[in-house]
């Protein structure tokens, strides 16, 4: 069941039609995504159980068919994209899971931990949450960073700060011990957002 849930995944992140470049091929966007989701669950939580390894791996999935450019573009508009998103993630993950025939207990807490129900509380939602942002710093936060000109430093460590917040304890000091690797033109306004 699990390997057949992670092909369909996979399957169905690989129809992203948006690509990055990844050691000089073209790959679709939300499939390398999925892919550095797993690598960095299994370095920051190496025994976590199958059912997490499937939230982890679907987290984003066909993040596409869901554009921002769809809301408001405003605060409430991405505040409204973001919760729609949660939505269509888990909700998506779990009919691909039926698909592969796990039981409803098992879908309710992968639908639970992908919609971020109860972050801080649910350690499965805490779990997602501290994967992304782990993801994020090491893969994403550099090319944000570039699409952003106009972001001045005090609005950069109010995101960097904001992305700390969410992760736990265990997160922290997992980038703290240099467990990842930080963008290394931003790891002064990361300290400094730190301090």
């Amino acid at each position: 069941m699990f390997n057949k849930v992670i092909a369909l995944i996979d399957e169905a992140n690989n129809q992203d039609p948006n690509s990055e470049q990844f050691n000089g091929e073209s790959v679709p966007k939300e499939y390398l995504y999925s892919q550095r989701m797993s690598g960095m669950l299994s370095r920051f939580n190496p025994d976590a159980d199958e059912l997490m390894q499937i939230a982890v791996r679907g987290q984003h999935i066909q993040r596409w068919k869901s554009p921002r450019s769809d809301f408001a573009m405003n605060k409430q508009g991405y505040h409204q994209w973001r919760s729609a998103l949660y939505i269509f993630h888990a909700s998506s993950v779990v009919a691909l899971m039926q698909q592969a025939g796990y039981s409803d207990a098992e879908q309710n807490r992968v639908y639970d931990a992908v919609a971020k129900k109860n972050i801080k509380r649910n350690p499965d939602s805490q779990l997602v949450e501290d994967v992304a942002s782990l993801v994020f710093i090491e893969h994403y936060m550099l090319g944000f960073a570039n699409s952003k000109p106009d972001y001045d430093e005090q609005k950069w460590i109010g995101i960097i700060r904001r992305t700390w917040q969410k992760m736990s304890d265990d997160a922290h000091e997992f980038v703290l011990a240099g467990n990842i690797t930080l963008p290394a033109p931003l790891v002064g306004l990361i300290h400094k957002a730190l301090e």
